[in-house]
Parts: structure tokens; sequence; C-alpha cells
């Protein structure tokens, strides 16, 4: 039997972007924290965390690290909630233990080909 993994990509287009800033509006420290959360989360990708050389390195593409003007965000893919619920949990769990704003968000599919 095959089992599909949701991928980014999936009709599941919607994605939640945790800002760092918290809901009274102070800058979320440390500066690097993005960068930490997408690392812890780096291991939650499809076909699983991948082996060989060079593995380890990148981030999962359910949890990356980004910028909205100069505001740390993670955007959060809503497929890594059906390939890891606790997973989920456990970023959703970050940003509420944390105070942090979380905006709903949804991706917007490719422009279409020119021509």
């Amino acid at each position: 039997m095959s089992t599909s993994l949701p991928t980014p990509t999936s009709s599941k287009r919607r994605e939640l972007f945790i800002k760092g800033v918290t809901t009274q509006g102070r800058p979320f420290r440390p500066s690097d924290w993005a960068e930490r959360l997408a690392g812890v989360m780096a291991g939650f990708r499809p076909g699983g965390s991948g082996k060989g050389h060079g593995a380890h390195i990148g981030y999962s593409p359910y949890c990356i690290p980004t910028s909205l003007g100069n505001i740390k965000c993670v955007v959060v893919n809503e497929a890594l909630r059906d390939l890891e619920p606790m997973a989920w949990d456990f970023v959703l769990n970050f940003a509420r233990d944390n105070d942090l704003q979380v905006v709903d968000a949804c991706l917007i599919g490719d422009p279409p080909p020119k021509g």
C-alpha cells in the first residue's frame, strides 16, 4: 500500500505566519529566534529528514524563517499538521507561550506563464 505524504504544494495552501512581535507590540528576543525554531523543525520534510552528507543543512518546506519588512517571522505550512501533529502543536504552543502574533494566511498560486 502506498502512502502519499502531504506537500506544501498540495491543495491545502493555508499557512500561518508567526511574527517576532508580541501581542503587546514588543520585539521578540533573541534576534535569531526564527532560525532556531525553523532549525528545530528541519527534520520534518517530505520523505523524512533525509540521509547522507549535508542532509542536516536546510529548512523544512513546512517551517521557513523569513522577514516581513524588518520583522522576523516563521511561515508554517498547514501540511505539517498532517505530517506530524505533535510538530504542528509544538510551533503553535511556542507562539502562544511566547505571546507572539500569529497571522493566518493563504498562498497565492504561481502566476500563469506569459505568452
